[in-house]
């Protein structure tokens, strides 16, 4: 089995040869797929990140959310204890550039909500198992977060970022449901 260091660095360069064409069929595919899940039709309130290339595209579907009349809501990572909070977003202008170039919500301009108001969490990651596990980027957020949220989870994944094997530790907690540009998979 592959270090995570070593999966990490063979996943991206596998994302590295999308072209734009790929990753922007992909992404609606992803998103198409996701729209039929009765996960999404039933959530009110969706927590999701606001993704960079190569991640899913998440910008059509914050849209699709407002759209429906969804309640969005984005994280802002607080370094010290490596914590999160999600917090409402309207409209993309109330986003910032914070370190590593990601986007996250503008305190003064954004409302914190409590995570048990979440009904679908989106779960980034870099890669991921068929039985729902994932390598994340290396800060452990989403992992100090999963261990006290108990609504639904979902992970959304080009096929190239799928494989067969993530050395999985303690803390890992499995998403509730995949969805590639191939399918969605229920765990």
């Amino acid at each position: 089995m592959l270090e995570k260091t070593e999966l990490r660095k063979k996943v991206s360069e596998r994302l590295k040869q999308l072209s734009s064409e790929l990753y922007i069929k992909q992404s609606e595919k992803i998103a198409d797929y996701l729209y039929q899940e009765e996960c999404w039709r039933s959530a009110n309130t969706i927590g999701i990140t606001i993704s960079r290339p190569p991640e899913v595209d998440t910008y059509a579907i914050i849209r699709k959310a407002w759209g429906e009349g969804k309640r969005v809501v984005v994280p802002k990572c607080i370094p010290k204890g490596r914590k999160m909070d999600f917090r409402i977003l309207e409209n993309f202008d109330q986003l910032e550039s914070v370190y590593f170039g990601l986007l996250e919500p503008i305190e003064s301009q954004t409302i914190k909500i409590e995570p048990e108001l979440i009904d679908l969490l989106f779960v980034p990651g870099l890669a991921y198992s068929n039985d729902g596990y994932r390598l994340g980027f290396g800060g452990g957020y989403y992992d100090r977060f999963l261990t006290h949220y108990k609504g639904n989870t979902i992970s959304l994944a080009f096929h190239q970022q799928m494989v067969s094997v993530l050395p999985i530790e303690d803390h890992d907690l499995p998403v509730k449901k995949m969805i590639t540009d191939i399918g969605s998979l229920s765990i």
